[in-house]
């Protein structure tokens, strides 16, 4: 511990770099879990038929992977649409104003969970998860990561998490534009196409992972040089 911190305002002190990213993720995926529930609307007011689902309909489905795999409780599809897109009007909001308060992200898990049981999709199960599991070193004085992330080594690295958030914002919008419409410039085999998008969510997951470790370094510095 740096000796220019004392440990009272150590222990207190909220990584906030890593509050930035868990909020801008959590309002990326909730928007993702909306998507799904709009399209789980627009099929009406007629029994899904089980817990598996397609958020999007034979009907308006754009190409030959383009259902949207979903689950719920919710044997209605306008019910269900409506459920998710509520679950996820409320995960966005509560990471705006509510995540990085005393208890926060102990709803944040819970909310990802109810909106994957109301049809808000099965893709973004794996990037939620991860999310929150990060999320919860948002008040932790980063010890371990202190140890690893020293000198220039930490400086560099902490210059690094606004790119790769936003390269991961963009690999999921651009993989969640795949999914529901099936185009890629050049390509028209939807077996290639999907592998493309299956691309994109791998390359998701790897800035997500990148951003949070960015963060660390950059609110390690703010730790040691004791600034907020």
């Amino acid at each position: 511990m740096s000796g220019n911190v004392p440990e009272k305002r150590e222990q207190g002190l909220l990584n906030r770099t890593t509050g930035t990213i868990t909020t801008s993720l959590g309002v990326l995926f909730a928007a993702a879990g909306f998507e799904h529930g709009l399209f789980e609307a627009l099929q009406g007011n007629k029994p899904t038929d089980g817990l598996m689902i397609q958020a999007i309909g034979e009907s308006t489905q754009s190409w030959e992977f383009g259902g949207e795999d979903a689950l719920t409780i919710v044997p209605n599809f306008l019910m269900t649409g409506i459920c998710a897109m509520s679950v996820s009007i409320f995960i966005i909001i509560w990471s705006l104003f509510f995540l990085r308060r005393r208890n926060g992200r102990t709803v944040f898990l819970p909310s990802f969970f109810i909106l994957f049981l109301v049809g808000g999709g099965i893709a973004v199960i794996p990037f939620f998860v991860i999310t929150w599991a990060y999320s919860t070193k948002m008040d932790k004085p980063l010890i371990w990561w202190r140890k690893k992330l020293t000198g220039k080594r930490q400086e560099l690295i902490s210059r690094i998490w606004p790119y790769s958030l936003v390269a991961a914002v963009a690999c999921c919008l651009v993989a969640l534009e795949i999914a529901i419409l099936g185009y890629f410039p050049g390509q028209t085999d939807a077996d290639v196409i999907l592998s493309i998008n299956a691309a994109f969510l791998l390359l998701t997951m790897i800035f997500i992972n990148l951003s949070f470790i960015s963060g660390f370094a950059k609110d390690v510095g703010v730790r040691e040089s004791g600034l907020e």
